[in-house]
């Protein structure tokens, strides 16, 4: 690639600050990988219908689909790593500071809100709004408010399901740091602390079900105060490598919902501890390779609008499991520009102001799946 043409891209699409600190280049890293698990979902579900249910590439298809939802959940760890550490920072006003949390998500949800609406009208057998108007209304009053994640409606735009769990955590933690006082506590009272609300909301999710995922927030405070701790040691980046796939796989086993997520919330913690700390480790700097970063800056466009792009792609009907390989990177390429066009007319001049550019670009977790839970083997469970 030409020299001006790496200075064009680079304009368009780098987010960090010269001299950023690898962690946060690493970060954006990390977006990439999360956003690629979240398309493995929906590539799964386009190519579904041309499949047979004794079709070889099946089991493949199911083990990506079940993998990918974790892209939501690593999204989960890296906002409540960000948001967190911000508001530890320093003292924040609570109402600029859910101004700021609005402006992130709502310039980009309004623009992908639009276009479902017209398909909805110009498409009504496809349509998820009620035909009675007060329910209606109704209906996408509680959507675009992000309360969709926590109704029985499917959502409007399937994937916006996790901005509802986003918003609660936005507003639960500057109230927990006050309430506590945690900005004066200290950092082994805050440990315990969060290990006992784990364990607390844990079993209330397990004896009552609710919205378990939330968990994966607290994996990514506890990244923080590991990473503040003044002896803290990182793993091997060895470790943190083989933990995501391990975590992964067992997503493929018949296990509860709260043990996938306490795996996936081990694995990711390590994960972001690796990449996350002072000294350079091939880890860290594999999560730094400018292309992963710069699709990791884009995620959030690419979150709410790679669904609609790829369900328009209309891919020809998939025969075997070479094709079904070869056509993945493919729709993936294909889906890239609705997403750079949505980033660059509306996400970067309207949400990240040249002093946000490196704020959290995915406080807004997206995933590629249509219900708020992990899906048990066999079970097909957004962002």
């Amino acid at each position: 690639m030409s020299s001006p043409a790496c200075h064009r891209l680079s304009a368009c699409f780098e987010l960090s600050r010269p001299g950023a600190a690898r962690q946060l280049r690493a970060m954006e890293g990390l977006r990439g990988l999360a956003v690629l698990l979240v398309f493995l979902v929906h590539y799964v579900s386009l190519e579904a219908p041309w499949r047979g249910d004794g079709s070889a590439v099946t089991p493949l298809a199911t083990a990506l689909h079940s993998m990918g939802n974790a892209g939501v959940d690593l999204f989960f760890v890296l906002s409540g790593y960000l948001i967190y550490g911000s508001l530890m920072s320093r003292h924040q006003a609570l109402l600029p500071y859910l101004r700021r949390r609005a402006r992130r998500i709502y310039p980009v949800y309004s623009c992908v809100f639009v276009p479902y609406l017209l398909l909805s009208w110009a498409l009504p057998s496809e349509s998820r709004i009620p035909a009675a108007w007060p329910q209606a209304v109704a209906y996408l009053a509680s959507n675009f408010l992000l309360l969709s994640g926590f109704t029985a409606a499917p959502p409007f735009i399937s994937v916006a399901w996790s901005l509802s769990y986003e918003m609660l955590y936005y507003l639960l933690i500057p109230l927990l740091i006050l309430v506590f006082d945690l900005r004066r506590r200290s950092r082994s009272w805050r440990g315990r602390f969060f290990a006992v609300l784990t364990l607390l909301a844990g079993g209330l999710f397990a004896i009552f079900g609710g919205p378990a995922r939330l968990l994966l927030f607290i994996a990514g405070i506890l990244v923080h105060e590991a990473l503040a701790a003044p002896a803290w040691r990182a793993p091997p980046p060895a470790l943190a490598a083989c933990a995501v796939p391990c975590a992964l796989g067992c997503l493929l086993l018949p296990l509860a919902l709260l043990l996938k997520l306490a795996l996936l919330a081990c694995a990711f913690f390590l994960l972001c501890l690796c990449c996350f700390q002072a000294r350079a480790n091939w880890l860290a700097r594999l999560f730094c390779w400018t292309p992963l970063r710069w699709l990791g800056n884009i995620s959030y466009s690419y979150y709410l609008i790679h669904g609609l792009a790829l369900a328009l792609l209309h891919p020809p009907q998939a025969h075997g499991l070479a094709f079904f390989l070869l056509l993945m990177p493919l729709m993936l390429l294909l889906s890239l520009p609705p997403a750079m066009t949505l980033f660059l007319l509306v996400e970067r001049p309207l949400s990240l102001s040249p002093s946000q550019a490196s704020a959290p670009a995915m406080a807004t977790a997206p995933a590629a799946v249509s219900s708020p839970a992990l899906p048990a083997a066999g079970n097909s469970p957004p962002g």
